[in-house]
């Protein structure tokens, strides 16, 4: 648990520094999460330390028990309400915040903080690599509940990574970057040429 908890907080202070540097451009540029913007994404992530537990469940509520469209409209709220530099201050502040997903547990927390920085990183085109302990973390703890949650069609298909010893499913060989591999695990469009 410490090693996830460790790992937690240096994901959240790696991409603060890393949102720091961004232009007002890229903050409004797509992410690869459907219809939001970087900034959408960010105030999704930092949602559990700037908003109280009501809010949410009140938001679920008004959306049916929708998790995504409840999620959608709050960081929509949240992207206009926060500036950029607040986003970041909240997620600085926070790195070692003790929040988890519903039945997800730590490992749920930093797969949702890999993801989402991917999300931002590789939509941006910008080369950072998800340190390998890390994602190893979110590779353990990846269940077939989980992928399956995510929707992605991997039928037929055996990813294997190349930079890290890491294989999941059976069948044709689809090989790229791990993180490449997690980001088409979660059902996200991945820019031309980074799988082959």
């Amino acid at each position: 648990m410490t090693d996830i908890r460790a790992a937690i907080e240096a994901e959240r202070r790696d991409q603060a520094e890393l949102l720091e540097s961004l232009t007002p451009h890229q903050w409004d540029a797509p992410s690869l999460c459907a219809g939001w913007t970087v900034k959408h994404v960010v105030a999704h992530t930092t949602l559990p330390f700037h908003s109280k537990g009501t809010r949410v469940v009140l938001e679920m509520l008004r959306s049916a028990g929708r998790f995504n469209h409840a999620s959608d409209r709050m960081a929509r709220k949240d992207a206009k309400a926060l500036s950029t530099g607040d986003l970041v201050q909240i997620l600085k502040a926070n790195a070692d915040h003790p929040w988890t997903p519903p039945g997800g547990g730590a490992v749920g927390a930093l797969s949702h903080d890999v993801i989402h920085g991917l999300d931002i990183t590789v939509a941006l085109g910008l080369d950072r690599r998800v340190p390998h302990d890390r994602l190893k973390l979110v590779f353990d703890g990846m269940t077939p509940g989980a992928v399956k949650y995510f929707g992605a069609d991997l039928a037929g298909k055996r990813l294997e990574a190349t930079d890290l010893d890491w294989t999941f499913g059976e069948g044709t060989p689809v090989r790229g970057l791990a993180q490449d591999l997690l980001l088409l695990v979660c059902g996200r469009e991945l820019p031309p040429h980074r799988l082959s």
